[in-house]
């Protein structure tokens, strides 16, 4: 196994940018996509007959040149928009909800925004009935600031 192995140095090759490639759909980090490019580079230099030691040479400089010129442009292509986008609760933002218990200056109520029910308190102290249409415009924790619509 071992001599086919030496014989066919590219099926290892192939095997560790494969599996580079793979790890990356679960990671996304770039960096083992970097590998498999190596590893490819790393596969046309085995089917050029050229020694072991050189192929690895061939893996690590390719790696490395990859690390540095790929990875950047595919983070920003790949990952743009990503610090702008709001995600959990900060997405609340802006949603219109319905008030289910009311609101008043000094107890809060609860608003339903999509489903969800939240603990809410007016922007501008004014009391909201149960039943009004209101929108959140900020959240503390998990208390969201609602004005009526």
């Amino acid at each position: 196994m071992i001599e086919y192995l030496k014989d066919n140095l590219w099926l290892v090759w192939t095997l560790i940018s494969v599996l580079a490639l793979i790890l990356e759909v679960s990671s996304g980090t770039f960096y083992l996509l970097c590998f498999a490019i190596g590893a490819a580079c790393a596969i046309v230099s085995s089917l050029l007959a050229i020694p072991f030691w050189i192929q690895v040479l061939v893996f690590l400089v390719f790696s490395a040149i990859s690390v540095y010129a790929v990875r950047p442009f595919a983070v920003r292509y790949l990952h743009r928009d990503e610090d702008s986008r709001p995600s959990n609760a900060d997405a609340l933002i802006g949603r219109e909800g319905l008030v289910i218990e009311p609101i008043t200056e000094s107890t809060p109520g609860y608003v339903r925004v999509d489903g969800d029910e939240w603990k809410a308190v007016t922007a501008d102290g004014e009391p909201i009935s149960n039943g009004s249409r209101v929108r959140v415009v900020a959240r503390e924790s998990i208390i969201v600031t609602v004005e009526k619509i």
